[in-house]
């Protein structure tokens, strides 16, 4: 009998068979791969970043909106600090100044607790000592909602021995626009919240024609106070934009009844995320500070000067998004303010009187 079976495959072709990629091929497969994901890495990141950007937008809503319901309940929008008021002599003309070292000290952040949720916070403020006595440490805590997630203020902490008296101040991401000149200067040239507070009806503007709240950075340094939301500090909780005033007569006119910005300051402003020549003004700005200051793009200096029309005290409002940061307005819509905007225009929305609601008059 005979059988018939399947002759076996010489080595030759048992080897083929069995043959794996060649080295070439896997260099080629790991250059495809590589490329794809070099193509789909920017594209995640890009969504990521759009929606912490929705976030932070978000968050800056709900800070307009509970801004309006103080002005609602109390009949004016809350006071940009609890801070003492002073008066200065320039030209044998007096005006008033404010003193951001002087008094309790609190700023707008600690008066809104309320109406952000945070009862519970506002609640464990002593109100009758300052910010710096405060024995359950509520200045410490970390509020989500007055963080941006595209910068990394969970975490950070300002303190100094001397000026918070060893205590903790937590950082976040926004601050109130005060004035478009100097922040001491509030009361001479107003922003949308001044110390005194204000009601709607002093916004000579009009609400949607005025920036109310904005963003900025913190930087991952215990002696720089910028973020820190429980402070009325520049770059902390509040900003001023650093524009001079035009007078109508002389070199000092606090008679002048309307902001006019001033050529003076053009390219010397505090426009979004300005790397200079204008610097934050900070306490500190120690030389460690500063030179990485530099190195994150957040330049700072001392702040040294007197207060009043010869100082220089103001910050600009910063963030980590491309191209600009992000603004409520007081009557609630948001929007966003790119890098490069017009002086003139960013000055005319900070400013709450300067008669200029169409700055295309100018």
């Amino acid at each position: 009998m005979f059988f018939c079976s399947t002759p076996p495959l010489f080595d030759g072709q048992r080897s083929r068979s069995r043959r794996g990629f060649t080295l070439i091929e896997l260099l080629v497969v790991i250059a495809i791969v590589g490329v794809l994901i070099s193509l789909l890495l920017p594209a995640a990141q890009a969504a990521r970043e759009a929606a912490r950007r929705i976030q932070c937008t978000s968050n800056l809503k709900q800070i307009a909106l509970a801004a309006l319901n103080y002005e609602s309940s109390l009949g004016a929008l809350p006071p940009s600090a609890i801070l003492d008021r002073d008066e200065r002599i320039f030209l044998e003309a007096p005006y008033p100044v404010v003193d951001h070292r002087l008094g309790k000290q609190f700023s707008w952040v600690v008066s809104l607790l309320p109406y952000l949720e945070q009862q519970n916070i506002y609640d464990q403020f002593d109100r009758t000592v300052n910010v710096y006595e405060q024995e359950k440490n509520p200045q410490s805590q970390f509020i989500s909602s007055l963080m941006c997630p595209s910068d990394n203020a969970y975490s950070r902490y300002f303190v100094d021995e001397e000026l918070t008296q060893g205590k903790q101040f937590a950082k976040g991401n926004y601050a109130a626009f005060v004035s478009p000149y100097h922040i001491d200067l509030q009361l001479l040239y107003p922003g949308a919240l001044i110390v005194t507070g204000q009601s709607l009806n002093r916004i000579e503007d009009g609400a949607s024609n005025t920036f109310a709240f904005t963003e900025v950075r913190t930087l991952d340094a215990e002696q720089d106070e910028r973020g820190v939301w429980a402070l009325p500090w520049a770059g902390a909780s509040i900003l001023a934009f650093d524009m001079h005033h035009k007078c109508s007569e002389g070199i000092h006119c606090p008679q002048d009844r309307n902001f006019r910005a001033n050529p003076v300051s053009f390219g010397q402003t505090q426009t979004p995320n300005t790397l200079g020549p204008t610097r934050d003004t900070l306490h500190l700005c120690r030389d460690e500070v500063r030179r990485l200051a530099d190195l994150e793009g957040m330049p700072c200096l001392a702040w040294t000067y007197p207060i009043g029309v010869s100082g220089y005290y103001s910050a600009s409002p910063r963030s980590l998004h491309r191209g600009g940061v992000n603004v409520s307005y007081l009557d609630g819509h948001t929007g966003f303010i790119p890098n490069d905007i017009d002086e003139l225009v960013m000055a005319y929305l900070i400013s709450i009187n300067d008669g200029q609601v169409n700055i295309d008059d100018e």
